[in-house]
């Protein structure tokens, strides 16, 4: 299919069968406005989609609805994440928004796949066997990547009607998002900037329901903390999960860190400052969150709160572990505080963007005692000090498989990066 404009209207050239059984051009000038789904989504001998329950569902059926088309796989895991976040998203809106509708655009490897991993999805889909529609739409959106979730309004026509980051916008907003317009996007960045400069400790950790956060006691048994008595600490939220192999990967070291940070407070003894840390558990069940959160010495969201959606959306949390710092004045420090316990430990409290800065100049300062070349027992080739500004930038250590930047050690034949304290040179090297 073809558009071009002519004066104000749109003039639509598709492809079409004629009595001979050849594809032929027609040209159809019609309104802007009067675009449909069934120029995206059928074939030239298919009207329908597929339904969750076997059924078939006409094109026509999704005129005047807002629709997302789902540009997915079974073999890939973040699409499997995401589309068990999706499926909860749906069903709460289709329980009170009969015009919505998603379509599955399958990137999945045979059939097999495609039934077992759209088994599980309650929206409509573009039959398997369509390639050449399931191309098309992957050519026209420009998709790159998968999940991808491109929101399509009614009336196409219009610059706001489709939205292609849809995957983000569920991922931050969820069911607020709806009816994915660009207006309503703006009312959401509106609402986020007013709540980043209204922010408290109290709105962010406690609701009408609960003003407090949980804490062990010696007998194992769970207390309730006053969000009040928080105010004026600086605080690290901690989303984490039981479930998450970087999380436990990560957990002792930030315990080890938290416990060091308490003790040189406590010798300080100044009570204007204090430091604690709240988990925000992305755990699946009561019991695996019990047992988590069992092993730290902090305190915690109740598993399965509100908040914790809520949190996750207005600090735009998208992998974990990730650790969130607030002020003592309740304002956001850094959303990197995870990134800043890798590189400097203990050290980096209380995270601010000052103290930062004077741990960088002093990694400079320590750089120049170090060895331009090493040959580390993990690796083959030698490694190169390398940092930001020469060839160096944010990468994953290949030994402690945590974040890091500034500088590093770099294999310049292969990728391969280290931190330099986690480089373990060659004997007599």
């Amino acid at each position: 299919m073809r558009m071009e404009m002519k004066g104000g209207t749109t003039t639509t050239t598709q492809a079409v069968v004629n009595s001979n059984g050849n594809f032929v051009e027609e040209e159809e000038e019609e309104a802007v406005s009067s675009f449909k789904f069934s120029y995206l989504l059928a074939s030239k001998d298919r009207d329908f989609l597929l339904s969750s329950t076997g059924t078939q569902v006409k094109i026509s059926e999704l005129e005047g609805k807002v629709v997302g088309l789902l540009f997915a796989a079974n073999w890939y895991p973040p699409c499997r994440g995401f589309t068990q976040l999706l499926i909860g998203i749906y069903e709460q809106l289709k329980s009170n928004i009969p015009q919505f509708e998603i379509v599955y655009v399958s990137s999945d490897e045979d059939l097999d796949a495609f039934n077992g991993f759209y088994g599980n999805m309650p929206w409509l889909a573009i039959p398997f066997s369509d390639l050449e529609t399931k191309k098309a739409l992957n050519r026209k959106y420009d998709v790159e990547g998968i999940p991808c979730l491109v929101m399509l309004q009614p009336d196409h026509s219009k610059g706001e009607a489709t939205l292609r980051d849809g995957v983000e916008l569920i991922y931050r907003y969820g069911v607020q998002a709806y009816p994915f317009s660009k207006e309503r996007l703006e009312q959401l960045h509106v609402a986020e900037r007013e709540k980043l400069e209204n922010q408290t400790l109290a709105n962010l950790l406690a609701n009408n329901h609960r003003d407090y956060v949980l804490s062990h006691t010696g007998t194992g048994l769970l207390t309730q903390v006053p969000v009040a008595s928080l105010v004026g600490k600086t605080i690290g939220l901690y989303f984490s999960a039981g479930w998450c192999v970087p999380c436990t990967k990560f957990t002792p070291k930030l315990i080890n860190v938290y416990q060091i940070i308490k003790q040189e407070l406590a010798e300080k003894q100044d009570p204007h400052e204090d430091f604690e840390i709240v988990l925000v558990s992305n755990d699946r069940d009561q019991e695996s969150f019990d047992s988590y959160y069992n092993i730290m010495p902090w305190l915690a969201l109740p598993f399965g709160d509100p908040e914790i959606k809520n949190l996750a959306r207005h600090f735009d949390v998208q992998g974990i572990p990730c650790l969130v710092i607030i002020g003592p004045d309740g304002k956001t420090i850094t959303i990197h505080g995870r990134n800043l316990i890798n590189l400097y430990q203990e050290n980096a409290y209380p995270f601010t963007a000052s103290k930062v800065e004077q741990l960088e100049k002093q990694l400079e300062e320590e750089a120049k005692d170090l060895p331009n070349l090493v040959h580390h027992e993990g690796h083959h080739h030698g490694l190169n000090l390398v940092s930001d500004g020469n060839g160096g930038g944010p990468f994953i250590c290949c030994v402690c498989d945590e974040q890091g930047s500034n500088w590093a050690y770099q294999c310049l034949q292969c990728g391969y990066e280290v931190h330099p304290k986690c480089v373990t040179t060659v004997h007599g090297s």
